[in-house]
């Protein structure tokens, strides 16, 4: 039995990773999460709580952070400032959450010798243009287009920094767009469900044609949990489903799937600097640690969330005003 310390355990992949490790190991997990906006309780409601204990600090806090790290065996990081649009209203959060928070994290492993694990995003390569047939590779070079991918571009080097200067046991997985259970209302595919599920037509950004990867957050948690009984020490792994569909394909499919027509949702004034397409290629961990996806079929994953949401409006309702009237305050 491994004792798992799991940053960020309360909001949305964290939290998905959290129960798939109760559900497929005999591992115990400390969660630590701020609480955030995005963080929430809710998210890990029934778990056992002989196995499950949630702790309410801050990563940047080093006196919260050094005994939590003492105890356990690893540290699995996801905690993260992570919505674009935010980072471009007020960068400072993600700088103190993603750069400072990562430091901190890793200087305690430092002292007590403690396997780490760093989660981050594809979106510190940048974009590709939408008719280049290339992937990003774990030898892409760094091209973050935001303060979002920008922080998490840098605790990336930090973490290989620490592995390389003070021999920390860390790997580093860079992975698509999740989506599933848990997933914050704000965020592209559980807006546009919560809409279908409430009478809103769906909001598209700009044209639609900005292609994202998308993977399946127990997907990622699986992929994860591979990494950190399998990965080579100092290496990044990429994590993806090969699930690429532009923002058009994902709206009509949710009306589909929904039985409403596929041409009933509404154009908004695009985003700043939106990258144009994310595409992960995965050969690495597929080949070297024998990791395969279970939702290999975007759409039975899709269907599979949409059901989740239909079921759980406790679970989403209560943010799901707020979120409209923000994007209403600005047009989309």
């Amino acid at each position: 039995m491994a004792r798992l310390l799991v940053t960020g355990g309360a909001g949305f992949i964290g939290s998905n990773f959290v129960h798939h490790v109760i559900a497929h190991t005999d591992h115990t997990v400390t969660v630590l999460d701020k609480l955030t906006y995005a963080g929430n309780r809710a998210s890990l409601a029934g778990l056992p709580e002989d196995r499950v204990r949630l702790v309410v600090g801050d990563i940047a806090d080093a006196a919260v952070v050094d005994p939590l790290v003492a105890e356990a065996d690893a540290v699995v990081h996801y905690a993260a400032e992570s919505h674009n649009d935010n980072s471009l209203h007020d960068p400072r959060p993600f700088l103190d959450t993603n750069i400072i928070g990562t430091y901190t994290l890793l200087e305690a492993a430092r002292r007590h010798d403690v396997r780490f694990h760093h989660i981050s995003t594809d979106e510190v390569y940048g974009d590709l243009e939408l008719d280049d047939p290339a992937r990003f590779t774990e030898s892409t070079p760094y091209n973050p287009s935001s303060p979002y991918s920008s922080t998490k571009a840098g605790s990336d080097l930090l973490v290989r920094a620490w592995v390389r200067s003070f021999g920390v046991r860390a790997t580093i997985s860079n992975c698509s767009n999740n989506y599933g259970p848990y997933q914050h209302v704000e965020k592209f595919i559980p807006r546009q469900i919560t809409n279908v599920l409430r009478g809103i037509r769906p909001k598209l950004y700009g044209t639609g044609e900005n292609v994202r990867d998308w993977i399946h957050a127990d997907d990622h948690s699986s992929a994860v949990l591979t990494i950190l009984d399998k990965g080579e020490i100092g290496q990044t792994y990429l994590i993806g489903a090969d699930g690429e569909k532009d923002n058009k394909t994902v709206v009509e499919l949710i009306l589909q799937l929904s039985g409403q027509p596929t041409d009933a949702y509404d154009l908004v004034t695009d985003r700043p600097g939106h990258d144009l397409r994310y595409a992960i290629d995965s050969t690495k961990l597929r080949t070297e640690l024998g990791w395969v996806p279970t939702y290999g079929d975007f759409e039975s994953g899709l269907a599979a969330t949409m059901d989740w949401y239909r079921d759980n409006e406790s679970w989403w309702a209560p943010t799901k005003d707020g979120v409209e009237a923000f994007y209403a305050s600005k047009g989309q």
